[in-house]
């Protein structure tokens, strides 16, 4: 791949943004902050590869942080994207899309009976949360330390903090009082979830999880964890929801319920709802559902909300998705087994030791001489190796998420040349460093 030549054009942007935008980026992690460097400033991507301001091109596994599942610009997603933009932008009225991309992710996904669209995969958490709690009148909530759900006040809650007790604040402007019902606990630790419950008995609304964690890079679920949440959740009468904003229709065709087999009461979606466009959804049982305004007391709103583009998107995207019984899933399995077992191979032949985690085409490495199964286990591996790694992927044209707590994502439209490619790149950086 060749190297990075010119970055002028996007150091001009940066400088210029942060002159009117906070740290000069709409969302913290692509200031690059924690990597170091300018970031480049994206003008327009085509299937597996992004391009930015300077000319520069980019083999593209952040897949706008996971949707693009079809790659980018897909031509018959942009066919019905255009079409629907010429009947108008938004109405703030009901339109016939919304019925028919509520029906195909009841179709897909069957612990959903009926589902409310919202605008952002944060929306979909908090709002579903207010469901648990005005359905079950409890005021207790349980995350997990590592997982993330959006920007809602209650759920910015410090990583790491005690098992048994009250969330901490994890950002400046968040009172400690609007954090005293969320309950921290350890992902992949079903003996400290128990604890939790056993000490607030009959005050947990709900339990809501990353059933595979992609905010701490990719952590999935050990065996039994999440059937053990489920059991756990119904002997406390306790929802159980499940945040799939970036596995849904990811990891498979009815997202990670249905990879490992467990019904959750409710689940949360974002941009895949719409393709990549801004919107999200929460969605569940019947009976929860009903509680939701207009039909019952548990009041949620929005303007945009089912706007007829996203819509529209996420009904192709869907529909394309679901279309060969299975046979986008097989193949996004095999592109991801293909770049796992390239990157481990890499790895052996320079003797290096890193742990690889996977799910389909989810991925993360981590420089660890340890398992990785939960947050604290990312936390312990070398930062400093890959924040190396990252830029000298991104000076050889590979775009990786600016972060080593976050999940890579290959698309359909990654070709076997692509992923081999990537691995010579990562081989060459191990040769590098051992150098």
């Amino acid at each position: 791949m060749p190297l990075r030549m010119k970055t002028e054009l996007s150091e001009k942007l940066f400088a210029k943004a942060k002159q009117s935008i906070p740290g000069g980026v709409n969302s913290p992690v692509r200031a690059f902050k924690s990597v170091g460097g300018t970031p480049p400033f994206i003008v327009r991507a085509k299937g597996a590869y992004v391009y930015d301001a300077d000319g520069n091109e980019y083999l593209d596994y952040v897949g706008t942080w996971g949707p693009a599942i079809l790659g980018h610009a897909a031509p018959e997603v942009l066919t019905d994207l255009h079409y629907a933009m010429k009947n108008g932008l938004s109405f703030g009225a009901p339109t016939p899309k919304e019925i028919d991309l509520a029906e195909k992710v009841k179709e897909l996904v069957p612990s959903i009976d009926k589902v409310r669209f919202v605008n952002s995969g944060t929306e979909a958490t908090m709002s579903a949360i207010r469901l648990a709690r005005g359905y079950t009148k409890r005021d207790k909530i349980i995350k997990f330390d590592g997982c993330y759900h959006g920007h809602a006040d209650y759920l910015l809650v410090k990583a790491g903090s005690g098992a048994e007790t009250c969330g901490v604040p994890d950002s400046a402007g968040v009172p400690k009082s609007f954090t005293e019902h969320t309950l921290s606990a350890r992902y992949n630790d079903l003996e400290s979830v128990q604890a939790v419950l056993e000490a607030n008995k009959n005050e947990v609304a709900c339990v809501i999880v990353e059933p595979i964690i992609g905010n701490m890079g990719c952590i999935p679920p050990q065996e039994g964890f999440l059937q053990g949440l489920r059991k756990l959740c119904d002997e406390h009468k306790t929802l159980l929801i499940f945040d799939e904003v970036m596995t849904g229709f990811r990891v498979a065709l009815g997202g990670a319920q249905e990879l490992y087999g467990i019904t959750p009461d409710l689940t949360c979606f974002g941009k895949i709802i719409g393709g990549g466009l801004p919107v999200g959804a929460y969605g569940g049982r019947a009976d929860i559902m009903a509680c939701v305004a207009p039909e019952g007391p548990v009041y949620q709103a929005g303007t945009l909300s089912g706007n007829p583009l996203a819509m529209a998107v996420g009904l192709k995207t869907l529909t394309m998705l679901s279309e060969g019984k299975g046979k986008v899933y097989k193949e996004l399995e095999r592109k991801g087994a293909l770049l796992e077992e390239a990157l481990q191979a890499a790895l052996d032949r320079q003797k290096v030791t890193a742990q690889i985690n996977r799910v389909g085409s989810m991925f993360s490495v981590f420089f660890a001489d340890h398992p990785v199964n939960t947050a604290d286990d990312a936390r312990k591996a070398n930062g400093e190796t890959f924040n190396q790694l990252f830029h000298y992927y991104l000076e050889r044209g590979v775009y990786v998420a600016p972060s080593a707590f976050e999940a890579g994502f290959i698309s359909l439209k990654h070709s076997d040349e692509d992923l081999l490619r990537t691995t010579e790149v990562f081989e060459g950086f191990l040769e590098q460093i051992l150098s």
